[in-house]
């Protein structure tokens, strides 16, 4: 299947010179000069993966990235200005999966987004699907949680919870080894590229976002623990 990118951005040059460079690589593309006008699209149809400008006006990036994280999990990157790296940080923080830097190379964008892509697993598996070809693709059931990475689906108590590809990779890799610490450093090698910078305020929004989509499932949610000054572990059964 054909994936769907939404571009947002206001310069008018960029809309058009990366709409022809992913077209010419077999993506289907949706282009906003906007924030808004992205925002009443993607908000009852998301794409597979959405760039965002930062600045924009009528609604900027971080604010549409705000309102998107309340209604989908698709994969997003972020354009922002080079010397900005303010933008960079609390992108990430709120959500975003990656960020490139103004100006960009059309190739390096191509390559994040098949990256991206390739991470979430947006598409559609069969229930009969073949075996995984490698552990980390496995079904993984650690008491009431279970992990289905092919299909990008997470269950608590039998209950759907809706993550963004960090959030999953973030807590695949604490389920791997109940009661095991893992530190900051190692989640963000987990769930970011090694060329994306991250700090440890980055990780601690992402755990607090899944911790809040959990107790959405179950208020009395304990699954992941804190350990002030070393890190993070999942809660042994």
């Amino acid at each position: 299947m054909t994936a769907t990118i939404a571009l947002v951005d206001d310069d008018r040059n960029i809309l058009t010179s990366v709409t022809i460079a992913l077209e010419a690589e077999g993506f289907r593309v949706r282009t906003y000069p906007d924030g808004q006008k992205a925002w009443e699209a993607l908000a009852t149809k998301p794409a597979d993966l959405a760039v965002l400008d930062v600045k924009m006006p009528r609604m900027d990036g971080m604010e549409l990235l705000k309102k998107l994280r309340e209604v989908t999990d698709m994969p997003v990157i972020f354009l922002t200005s080079k010397d900005e790296e303010i933008d960079q940080v609390l992108g990430l923080r709120m959500g975003a999966d990656d960020y490139i830097g103004k100006p960009f190379s059309q190739r390096l964008l191509i390559e994040r987004i098949r990256s991206l892509l390739r991470r979430s697993e947006m598409r559609a598996t069969p229930v009969a699907a073949a075996p995984a070809e490698n552990p980390s693709d496995e079904v993984m059931v650690r008491g009431r949680l279970t992990l289905d990475p092919l299909r990008h689906r997470v269950l608590w108590n039998g209950h759907d919870v809706t993550l963004t590809v960090t959030e999953f990779m973030i807590l695949q890799t604490l389920a791997q080894h109940p009661g095991h610490v893992k530190s900051r450093d190692q989640l963000m090698d987990a769930a970011y590229s090694d060329d994306v910078y991250v700090d440890d305020r980055t990780i601690d929004s992402h755990i607090k976002r899944l911790r809040r989509k959990f107790r959405q499932a179950d208020d009395e949610f304990d699954g992941i623990e804190t350990l002030y000054g070393v890190g993070y572990r999942f809660k042994e059964s």
